[in-house]
């Protein structure tokens, strides 16, 4: 595929969406008894990460692990499915659609370039027309192993991803859109950068 003129790249939680998406997907994908256990043992690790003690990769780190250690692939898969088609949906800011669409008609290549899950991010970027880059679960013979494949796509590995995947020379214009100072590192690669929706 050719090099467009220019590259768009998305941010997906906070940016495209109204807020962060994961919690609804944790809580759509994991069986009740393992979601109540869950939010009891790791109650002193979500309130770390709302008082800023703990950081956002490794609360993820360790949601991930309690979660999905031990469940079957094409469960992960079919939650996925149904979180793009009957969730996501619902929460998309009007704003950012709008903006995908203009790139789009633009003959821009749009990428979503975001921390979330692989299994509900790829069915909707699949259903929009869209490229992406994000974070993946481990598996081994069609169990998951409780843990990311590789780093959680964020802060500096948001970047290293784009420009592993890109040669951004051959562009002649690349705009980034983010929401948290987990973006700040893709923003960066950019010549027009929308913080929150207002260029910087």
């Amino acid at each position: 595929m050719p090099d467009a003129p220019s590259l768009a790249l998305f941010d997906f939680d906070g940016t495209i969406t109204t807020h962060e998406t994961m919690p609804n997907f944790l809580r759509q994908s994991v069986h009740p008894r393992r979601l109540i256990f869950g939010q009891l043992l790791l109650a002193p690790w979500v309130l770390g990460y709302k008082l800023g003690w703990v950081s956002g990769v490794r609360i993820r780190k360790k949601l991930v692990q309690f979660a999905y250690r031990g469940v079957r692939v094409e469960k992960l898969v079919a939650a996925g499915a149904r979180f793009a088609n009957d969730y996501l949906p619902k929460v998309l800011r009007a704003e950012a659609m709008a903006r995908i669409a203009w790139h789009q008609d633009q003959g821009h290549r749009v990428v979503v370039v975001s921390g979330g899950l692989d299994c509900y991010l790829a069915p909707w970027c699949e259903a929009q027309g869209l490229e992406l880059i994000c974070s993946a679960l481990q598996h081994e013979q069609g169990v998951l192993a409780g843990r990311y494949l590789g780093l959680q796509c964020v802060r500096e590995e948001k970047a290293r991803l784009v420009q592993e995947r890109f040669d951004l020379t051959s562009f002649e214009q690349i705009y980034a859109y983010g929401d948290t100072p987990e973006d700040e590192d893709l923003l960066k690669l950019a010549t027009r950068r929308y913080y929150r929706w207002r260029e910087l």
